[in-house]
């Protein structure tokens, strides 16, 4: 047996040996400029492309075949500027038809190439040419049919310019294979390149290869990874006339803020955008994507629906999705419109540069919302983003117990944000909805808010400063916290010089309340103002301060005929409101409260001189708590007055 290998083994080493001596014979007497002229001509055949060289050029045949051409140019017919320029370009030759005086390109490999796309405004490049070329050599029974089946590229860059549009990108360090196997029709690349400072994997493989290169229809799979941002396409791709894309797309990124500035786009605000997932049906048709049977997810918040993204020259989102929970409260956690920890409006300049970054036109619908400490019910809202200018509706909302309907929009004008709202909340709970809306924190009750409001103004202050409009309020079966005006009534009117003190007691109920208020640049005007309970009756006027946050209010306080037991007319209080919004001070006229004590009224009728008469007034007043006590004036002997 040994023997018998043996004597196998001496005919194979022998015919090595000769294949040995053929190839160190092929290399002595190989004409090379002949070879170097073949594989010009093979690439020019091929590709459609001039192969300029401006380098040296190295042939070797063993113990490798190849040749490699220094500093080269490949451009088309017509055009000046190279569309690729590469360091070192390598073809390797095929062993066998080398030995029988042939010269047959195997693989092409390019050392640094430099890649230029230039897109015109018809959709064509400076590479148009070279595809459709390509694509009529790689046909079965081609006249120049492609010999190779390989192309690596090692440390390339590509740039990308498109003047129609203004695009300008740029892809470096580019490690890439391209191969199209001559058993098959299809094609795959796999490498990486940066972009924008990321490192991105991606591939990309097509089923028909010249199908696709000729704009018919073939099968394509495509996938990128990077830090920000995964995506991955499984589907079909033509361009008869334009680019088709049709299939199932993915994407997924941990940070949807970081990946969008990644991209070169603006992100509203400094909150949310963060973990990102979409699976969808895509149709792409040019610059146009249209999504369906969309499921996205964005930070914790779900939605289904339908999805259309668009790029001609200004690019536009419109969507129509459908959610079960929906949590907004990152998106306005930085909006702050009072100053931390204090009573002002925030004086911090908006940031309104993202209003004109996209056009965006959006209907929702939600189950439940919650925005910051606010839950709704039941909710469908639209959204309208075009010129910087944004436009939200709220068709029906469950919110605060009941109905919320209206509208709200911003318009930006430089760093000035023009704010108009048009809302109405119909049979709502009022402690809830005034403290949310207003930081008002005394009343309850239920009833119907109506605002028609307009600002102007680059921060939250300017705004506050800059108000117009009207609000109307209806209530009914409430209570005002911070007084009981039927006890102090009852009380004062037995002794009115008792002490009122400051009202910060007990709650007023109603069983209707009637508020108009009127604004202008900042001033609400009390146009009316009513408050019937079972036993008493309110009516304010004055004016309020949006601005200063802070009440400047007189009105009187009655009881009713039934609470003051059945006489003509019931006993009646002027009373003064002021102070702070959330914390405001309640008390009554000191005048009025003289001038119905019996002791009291006579003593300051009898004082004629105004001086001592404001004296007396105000030793009066320490009883009532009216005012604050001032210095104890001389009398006209000169003793002190106690």
């Amino acid at each position: 047996m040994a023997q018998g290998m043996k004597r196998l083994g001496m005919p194979i080493a022998a015919l090595f040996g000769v294949a040995v001596l053929a190839l160190i014979g092929t290399s002595w007497f190989l004409n090379r400029d002949a070879l170097r002229q073949a594989v010009e001509a093979q690439i020019r055949a091929v590709t459609g492309l001039d192969l300029i060289v401006t380098g040296a050029i190295d042939v070797s045949v063993f113990p490798g075949s190849y040749v490699s051409f220094h500093n080269v140019g490949l451009k088309g017919g017509g055009t000046t500027d190279p569309a690729l320029q590469v360091d070192v370009l390598t073809a390797n030759l095929r062993l066998l038809p080398l030995l029988l005086r042939r010269f047959e390109i195997a693989d092409v490999m390019m050392l640094r190439p430099h890649i230029r796309v230039v897109r015109a405004g018809n959709g064509e490049s400076n590479w148009t040419p070279f595809v459709e070329r390509i694509a009529r050599t790689m046909k079965p029974g081609a006249e120049n049919q492609v010999s190779f089946s390989e192309i690596r590229i090692q440390d390339g860059a590509l740039k990308y310019e498109d003047a129609t549009n203004n695009v300008k990108e740029q892809l470096n360090d580019i490690d890439l294979s391209l191969a199209w196997p001559s058993i098959s029709r299809s094609f795959a690349a796999t490498g990486q390149f940066d972009f924008r400072g990321e490192r991105v994997d991606g591939s990309i493989s097509a089923s028909d290869f010249v199908a696709m290169l000729s704009g018919e229809r073939s099968g394509l799979k495509a996938r990128l990874v990077s830090a920000p941002l995964k995506l991955a396409f499984d589907g079909s791709v033509a361009n008869r006339t334009s680019l088709m894309m049709e299939g199932t797309v993915t994407v997924d990124s941990l940070s949807l803020r970081n990946a969008l500035r990644w991209m070169g786009q603006q992100v509203p605000g400094s909150g949310g955008f963060g973990r990102f997932a979409l699976k969808a049906r895509a149709s792409v048709v040019g610059a146009s994507v249209a999504l369906t049977n969309v499921n996205v997810e964005l930070d914790g918040n779900v939605a289904e629906g339908v999805m259309t993204v668009a790029n001609n020259g200004r690019q536009t989102l419109q969507a129509t999705l459908a959610a079960g929970n929906l949590d907004f409260t990152p998106y306005i956690s930085t909006v702050r419109l009072l100053a931390s920890g204090a009573r002002d409006w925030n004086r911090q300049l908006f940031d309104l540069s993202s209003l004109s970054a996209t056009d965006l036109d959006m209907r929702l619908s939600a189950a439940r919302v919650t925005v910051g400490g606010t839950r709704l019910g039941r909710t469908a809202l639209g959204a309208n983003l075009r010129g910087g200018a944004l436009a939200l509706s709220v068709g029906e909302a469950q919110m605060y117990g009941g109905i919320a309907k209206g509208s709200f929009g911003i318009a930006r004008s430089d760093t000035v944000a023009d704010v108009k709202a048009q809302l109405q909340f119909t049979d709502v709970d009022l402690q809830t909805c005034a403290n949310e809306l207003f930081g008002i924190t005394k009343l309850s009750g239920r009833g119907n808010l109506g605002l028609s409001l307009v600002a102007s103004g680059s921060s939250p202050f300017g705004l506050a400063s800059s108000l117009d409009g009207t609000a109307t309020l209806t209530g009914h079966d409430g209570a005002i916290a911070g007084f009981n005006v039927e006890q102090l009534l009852k009380r004062l009117e037995r002794r009115p010089l008792s002490g009122g003190g400051n009202l910060r007691s007990g709650s007023t109920p109603y069983d209707n309340l009637n508020v108009s208020v009127r604004f202008n640049d900042g001033i609400a005007t009390v146009e009316d103002l009513r408050v019937d309970g079972p036993t008493t009756r309110l009516t304010l006027t004055g004016t309020a301060s949006v601005p200063a946050r802070e009440y400047d209010l007189k009105g009187v306080a009655s009881l009713t005929q039934a609470a003051g037991g059945g006489g003509d007319k019931g006993f009646e209080l002027p009373f003064v409101v002021q102070g702070p919004w959330d914390d405001p001070l309640v008390f009554p006229d000191p005048e009025s409260l003289i001038r119905r004590s019996p002791g009291a009224a006579p003593l300051l009728d009898a004082v004629k001189d105004r001086k001592t008469r404001d004296a007396v007034r105000s030793v009066i007043e320490r009883f009532t708590g009216g005012a604050a006590k001032p210095p104890a004036p001389e009398t006209a002997d000169g003793a002190k007055t106690n």
